[in-house]
């Protein structure tokens, strides 16, 4: 799945035009490699997005294609 989409599903990034503005700007990166809005995520992967003065990092559990939003936090692990 791509990274702004998956930031959508999960509910981490609001809408996935804002996930793929992060990911251009550079302040999304993969294992440690920025990313790019069309790079694939999997499981067991470590996505660090930089906001203003801080960053999240989450590891990512699944890839689910329709999520309702009980099951968002089932898909990533905050670290």
């Amino acid at each position: 799945m791509r990274i702004d989409k998956f930031l959508k599903n999960a509910r981490i990034i609001k809408r996935r035009t804002v996930g793929k503005d992060a990911c251009d700007g550079g302040r999304v990166s993969i294992n440690g490699h920025v990313a790019k809005a069309g790079d694939q995520v999997k499981p067991g992967d470590i996505i660090t997005i930089r906001y203003g003065d801080g960053e999240q990092k989450v590891e990512v559990l699944e890839i689910m294609e329709h999520v309702p939003k009980e099951k968002a936090g089932d898909m990533y692990r905050e670290l």
